[in-house]
């Protein structure tokens, strides 16, 4: 899915009766939201309970979230989402992780669907991701089960890289029927890298046709399996945008459909938000 344009977790546990026992969320240190950067009017802190729930942004960029609170007080992680881009210039990648202090950094948005080969991507990442000393995520891959796409796009360039790409996260996304897909394919990507640690940085279903009815029961099911996920790092349900910005800025936003928004046109939180705070 493509968006136009383009120290880390910490629990902040509310206070409880000295007779109750502190009750642990089942989402702290994985749950975040996808910023698009047409956002500037909603508030990413309405997804912010204080307690960890949510803790984690990126909006596509090197840059701070653009919103009405900034990133809400959730932790901010920066994307190179294409080689060179102009909102986001490759030179100064390391002076901007400098300047916000992102502790880690997401890379190329679906190259196995934009052209970029295998080969280029590794000589692409260790010449500019290699050097910096954050966390690392190999690029985002579409679901595709194409020869070449998908997940053989990144084993791919994981052979092209002769063990010399450093990196911590396998980065997914995900957009099908239902959740017995996801499962798979989460479970696939685990079989073929059982080393490392997967990112969820895009899902939903596509298109359901029960609309938020379908994603809300999908997501019930995702999220806890990506709790209990000991190899799933992080997790980030597409996306935190309302309707109608989301159909008026999205390059392809028939793709999804507006059923999966974390927020109502009225900058609320959505059905659908308010499952990724409670569930």
């Amino acid at each position: 899915m493509k968006v136009s344009i383009t120290a880390f977790v910490t629990l902040a546990i509310a206070s409880v009766s000295l007779a109750k026992p502190i009750e642990k969320r089942h989402g702290p240190g994985k749950r975040g939201l996808v910023w698009p950067v047409y956002n500037g009017g909603l508030d990413p802190g309405r997804l912010n309970d204080g307690q960890g729930t949510v803790n984690l942004i990126y909006d596509y960029e090197t840059f701070a979230p653009p919103s009405t609170n900034g990133n809400g007080g959730l932790n901010f992680i920066g994307m190179q989402r294409c080689t060179d881009c102009s909102s986001s210039p490759i030179n100064q990648l390391a002076a901007r992780q400098q300047q916000l202090g992102f502790a880690t950094i997401f890379t190329l948005n679906e190259p196995d669907q934009t052209g970029i080969s295998p080969g280029d991507a590794a000589t692409w990442y260790k010449q500019n991701i290699n050097p910096l000393t954050i966390k690392k995520a190999l690029p985002a891959v579409s679901s595709s089960e194409n020869a070449g796409q998908g997940l053989d796009w990144v084993q791919q360039m994981v052979s092209a890289c002769g063990g010399g790409c450093f990196f911590d996260y396998i980065n997914l996304h995900w957009y099908g029927q239902n959740f017995a897909q996801f499962q798979a394919h989460v479970n696939d990507a685990h079989a073929r890298f059982p080393n490392n640690q997967l990112v969820i940085t895009e899902f939903a279903l596509q298109n359901p046709p029960g609309g938020q009815a379908d994603q809300l029961n999908f997501f019930r099911q995702a999220f806890a399996f990506l709790d209990s996920a000991t190899f799933v790092e992080m997790y980030f349900p597409f996306a935190a945008t309302t309707p109608n910005l989301f159909n008026a800025n999205d390059v392809d936003p028939g793709f999804v459909g507006t059923s999966s928004m974390l927020y109502n046109n009225d900058g609320t939180i959505s059905a659908v938000g308010q499952l990724l705070l409670s569930a």
